[in-house]
């Protein structure tokens, strides 16, 4: 995981914002966010994911994808809702999903 935020794009893209709370223990969660992690980078359109996590808990996923068709493919990746399903099941006390486009976007980073 890298410390920089992602870059910015050029918008419009969209943003899937996904802010979790795990319940204890979650056989397999650890193995199965690496996986997801990886097969979303195939989907074309796809343009990349941060994660923060609170000392208290709380997880947030920020993924972006050019554009709807993209951010569909991975909705719908078999793999995908398997892994929902089970997180729904074993690894979620709670969680909320908001989607949205991005109409503006910029960065800065030091000594560039």
């Amino acid at each position: 995981m890298s410390n920089q935020p992602i870059q910015a794009f050029e918008p419009p893209y969209l943003m899937a914002v996904f802010t979790s709370v795990r319940t204890e223990g979650g056989s397999g969660y650890t193995e199965t966010a690496a996986r997801m992690s990886s097969l979303v980078k195939e989907i074309p359109g796809y343009l990349g994911h941060e994660n923060a996590h609170t000392p208290g808990g709380l997880s947030i996923t920020v993924g972006y994808f050019r554009d709807q068709e993209a951010l569909d493919a991975w909705r719908t990746n078999l793999e995908h809702r398997e892994a929902k399903a089970r997180g729904v099941k074993e690894w979620y006390e709670s969680y909320t999903l908001h989607v949205g486009t991005v109409e503006r976007s910029s960065g800065f980073v030091r000594g560039r």
